[in-house]
């Protein structure tokens, strides 16, 4: 997944997405995702969530689609210009998401993630990078045999040889 969401966290009380930095004794060490990084300390009482473990509802009663590509395929369709943002009606939001994952539960996902997943993907494609996918459907070089004369093996087969002589001496 090109968005690397696995240090990149939500943290209830405080507004916007963090950079987790490092754990501490009370809690962890977190850095704004802002146009000036602030670094605080998020308590042990803070439910902190790391976006890499979101996912949002499918009408598949048994599957969810994580976040991650989720934003690969906003980043796919629309880039960096979303034709809809916070402040969006909730059809317009609806709309959007429909465009993005059209089998999305629309009686478990509410207006409110719909908004937070806009946020959420605003900052994210601002101030993370985003790694290409490297082309898979290109066949992977074959691997040459090793090819070993029998110069070489008979070397090899006496240093064995060797080995074994000096063990049963020892």
């Amino acid at each position: 997944m090109p968005f690397d969401l696995k240090e990149i966290a939500s943290i209830s009380g405080m507004p916007g997405l963090y950079k987790i930095i490092a754990p501490t004794r009370n809690g962890i060490i977190v850095e704004s995702l802002a146009e000036k990084p602030v670094r605080s300390v998020a308590q042990a009482r803070n439910r902190v969530s790391i976006l890499q473990e979101i996912s949002m509802y499918t009408n598949d009663a048994e599957a969810t689609v994580p976040l991650a590509d989720i934003f690969d395929r906003i980043k796919e369709k629309y880039g960096t210009n979303l034709p809809v943002n916070a402040k969006s009606s909730t059809q317009e939001l609806s709309d959007f998401m429909e465009s993005v994952l059209p089998d999305y539960d629309q009686e478990r996902v509410y207006a409110s993630d719909m908004k937070k997943l806009v946020q959420w993907y605003q900052a994210v494609s601002q101030f993370l990078p985003y790694a290409e996918e490297k082309a898979t459907d290109a066949p992977a070089p074959e691997a040459a045999p090793a090819e070993t004369t029998s110069a070489e093996d008979s070397d090899n087969q006496e240093d064995v040889k060797e080995k074994k002589a000096a063990k049963k001496k020892a």
